[in-house]
């Protein structure tokens, strides 16, 4: 089967900070190549700093790279403009790591569930509020809470919101970057099980990133290590936990917090 999102020799640059004759570029992102299969999930990995959310951008089409292409079931999207864009971001949908910045804050949260659906037309505006109901249903949300406030909710309320919001358009693939990071653990762990349910029952493929390593070892099929904008190791979630060939991916390894082996 072909993939449904491969990306080859990717390059990023931004200009560093100094007046414009003496400025120099970074590049975020340096010759990276990655592939994401259909209802996979690829664990993109990395400390602050390392790439990948500007790899993640790029793949939303949100950043132009300097080079390299991005191919979304077959079509280079880099060079995308008017209604083909459009279309293209019906089926590639962004979660973030902050809730806020998906949601209107002066809007009822099932406005902005309902947003995707109204935005491209899909159904009849009554098909479009029992939609946004069952979207609500099915992150596991009381479909009553869709004419609250998002500042009524709770931050895991939020976050189920902005993935109801993301799946409106029926997306093949979901750009989750960092999106548990700002939730204490039981909650994590709530979110993370809501993302593995997702992609069993819808057959969602999801590119999740994130700096913890031990958060992708339980929702990925694969994963990618980036530092310094490069990609320094990929494989299957198998091989870079048990089989890691990359020193920064042992230290990764390392830092996940274990219990102690109970003594005898």
């Amino acid at each position: 089967m072909a993939d449904l999102l491969r990306v080859t020799q990717l390059t990023k640059t931004y200009a560093a900070g100094g007046p414009p004759w003496a400025r120099r570029h970074v590049a975020a992102v340096n010759d990276v190549s990655l592939s994401v299969g259909r209802g996979r999930t690829l664990g993109l990995v990395g400390e602050s700093g390392s790439g990948k959310s500007t790899l993640g951008r790029c793949i939303l089409g949100l950043a132009t790279p300097d080079s390299g292409s991005v191919i979304f079931d077959g079509t280079e999207i880099t060079g995308l403009r008017g209604p083909a864009l459009r279309a293209f971001r019906r089926r590639l949908q962004p979660v973030f790591q902050d809730p806020w910045g998906s949601l209107d804050p002066r809007w009822p949260v099932g406005r902005s569930v309902r947003e995707a659906l109204d935005c491209y037309r899909i159904g009849t505006p009554a098909d479009r509020m029992a939609r946004t109901r069952d979207l609500f249903a099915r992150v596991g949300l009381d479909p009553a809470l869709a004419s609250r406030l998002p500042t009524h909710l709770s931050g895991g309320q939020r976050q189920r919101v902005a993935i109801a919001a993301a799946l409106a358009s029926e997306p093949e693939l979901i750009v989750a970057d960092e999106p548990v990071s700002a939730l204490d653990m039981s909650v994590q762990a709530q979110v993370l099980n809501l993302f593995m349910d997702l992609q069993r029952d819808l057959g969602v493929a999801f590119v999740f990133i994130t700096h913890d390593l031990g958060v992708v070892e339980h929702v990925s099929d694969d994963i990618a290590v980036m530092t310094r904008g490069v990609l320094v190791e990929q494989g299957t979630t198998d091989q870079v936990m048990h089989a890691p060939r990359h020193d920064y991916t042992r230290t990764l390894l390392a830092a996940i917090p274990r219990l102690p082996e109970p003594q005898s």
